[in-house]
């Protein structure tokens, strides 16, 4: 085994650690969530297309039935969008003055 630093590495003991306040680490992983959420939406609004038809040797899928999920998916998909807006908002307020873009 050859020394690290002798071959331009690093060592364990001058590796930097990157602290992130926990108040921006959760607003970032907040951030990460709201950008996925559509992405989230899109499959469960593609689940439908998985159904079972009468042309697979299924039952059919009552219209009824998929309305319902539609607009439940719908109605879910715009309550966590209105909590992670409600939430994003409470913690920039919260942010001390000048942290603001800063993290």
């Amino acid at each position: 085994m050859s020394d690290p630093s002798a071959s331009g590495g690093t060592s364990q003991s001058s590796r930097q650690v990157v602290f992130l306040e926990r108040h921006s680490y959760r607003r970032r992983r907040l951030m990460d969530a709201a950008r996925f959420l559509p992405f989230v939406g899109a499959g469960l609004f593609l689940i439908p297309l998985l159904w079972a038809t009468p042309a697979d040797g299924g039952e059919a899928m009552r219209m009824s039935q998929a309305f319902l999920y539609v607009f439940g998916v719908w109605v879910v998909l715009i309550i966590l969008s209105a909590l992670f807006g409600y939430s994003a908002r409470r913690w920039s307020q919260s942010e001390p003055p000048g942290q603001s873009g800063q993290d």
